[in-house]
């Protein structure tokens, strides 16, 4: 809307635009949030979705035509966790020379998606919250994760066990910490996101030992 504004010709009246200029400020775009998550002797957790939903608020769908990307590739899933919001339309590109039968039998999402090669895009829209764990019926050893989220405001943890969710209008929020190793429920906390400024959120939690595996591996080896 602002950038419409900023183009329009000399009919545009004054009163009008001052008018949007401060309802888009009063929306508070200014507030993020900074969180960090770590292991009981403090190693940093990679790929931990972090998830932000303002208090008292339904699940929020995706606009129209949000995409993301579960590509299989080197005998593997990439990336291992794929967390999006829900009504989000994945597409499952096959890079490998041989085919894939995707799965999954998860409460959330049930479905298959069978023997295709890489001249195939194979997509799936992912309705509802919840876990999503991926499997392919030719390939055991292939692994990984779709979290599906009701809220545009989430980010994963980097190598360092960092995440940031930025623009985040003035409010009360319910902050979610998920990874597919973790040995408990998601942890969560209540926190006050101001007009301005940045509020640190940081949890500790207890991984088990992955479960996945590289190609051509029949133990519980981590990966």
């Amino acid at each position: 809307m602002l950038g419409r504004i900023l183009v329009c010709n000399k009919a545009c009246r004054l009163a009008p635009l001052v008018a949007v200029l401060l309802s888009f400020s009063d929306l508070g775009y200014a507030g993020s949030i900074d969180a960090g998550i770590v292991q009981g002797d403090g190693t940093p957790i990679q790929s931990a979705v972090i998830s932000v939903r303002p208090k008292g608020q339904a699940p929020a769908i995706a606009a129209a035509g949000t995409r993301a990307t579960m590509t299989q590739s080197g005998q593997q899933f990439r990336p291992y966790v794929l967390p999006i919001q829900a009504g989000t339309t994945v597409e499952f590109p096959n890079r490998d020379p041989f085919r894939h039968h995707v799965y999954s039998f998860s409460a959330a999402k049930t479905f298959e998606l069978k023997l295709y090669d890489s001249s195939e895009a194979e997509t799936m829209v992912f309705d509802n919250e919840g876990v999503i764990p991926l499997g392919c019926n030719i390939h055991d050893n292939m692994l990984a994760y779709i979290y599906v989220v009701g809220t545009p405001h989430f980010g994963q943890t980097g190598k360092d066990g960092k995440a940031a969710i930025e623009a985040l209008p003035a409010g009360d929020y319910t902050v979610e910490a998920w990874h597919p190793d973790q040995r408990s429920s998601p942890k969560t906390a209540d926190i006050t996101v101001t007009a301005e400024g940045t509020v640190q959120v940081d949890f500790e939690m207890d991984l088990k030992r992955s479960r996945r595996r590289t190609p051509g591996e029949f133990d519980d080896t981590e990966y």
